[in-house]
């Protein structure tokens, strides 16, 4: 149960952005911009899909359920995997998944992220960089880890709900996002 009163029926982030429209707009932006590689990053490598595995990871060190379900359904969605395995394959082991060597070694710069931003080391940025990382690469997988732990520890220090058991649910959203962007006023 949540710990304020937020819209039933809402679940996970979603929630307190109704909650609060002035706080999700921005909130909102920076997700759509972090996010969405070819509309705002043009010079990136990195795909949409592999921001999202980089978000997905973050939310499931953090253990943060509704993060890491919903942004792993919207990678699943973009990375034509139909039946999370590679998502799942992330979570528990991403040096042993199958993602190129690149991803893994910003996926460990966005787990040190995740533990606190002085753990990201000079060893971890030049092996990153060895494997084709770019600066904006490297500038955009340690942003998207510092925001999914603020969002992480938004959705759960509010103790919002999600559908658990139901990943047709997500897979729903998961479809929606990846059309559509995320919206603040998007509740459905």
């Amino acid at each position: 149960m949540p710990y304020i009163e937020l819209p039933v029926g809402v679940p996970g982030i979603r929630g307190p952005m109704v909650f609060s429209p002035e706080t999700a707009r921005p909130l909102n932006e920076l997700v759509n911009v972090l996010l969405q590689a070819n509309a705002h990053h043009p010079d990136s490598t990195l795909s949409e899909g592999e921001r999202e595995l980089i978000a997905t990871y973050v939310s499931a060190k953090n253990d943060c359920f509704y993060c890491q379900t919903i942004h792993g359904a919207v990678a699943s969605h973009h990375l034509g995997d139909e039946d999370w395995s590679l998502v799942r394959s992330v979570k528990d082991d991403y040096l042993n998944a199958a993602v190129s060597s690149k991803l893994k070694a910003l996926l460990t710069v966005a787990g040190s992220v995740q533990q606190g931003g002085k753990n990201v080391t000079a060893e971890q940025i030049d092996l990153a960089r060895t494997e084709g990382a770019t600066d904006r690469d490297i500038h955009d997988t340690v942003l998207i880890a510092a925001a999914f732990c603020m969002f992480n520890r938004y959705v759960d220090g509010l103790a919002t709900v999600a559908p658990v058991n139901n990943p047709d649910f997500y897979r729903n959203r998961a479809a929606i996002i990846s059309t559509n962007g995320y919206a603040a006023t998007d509740i459905t």
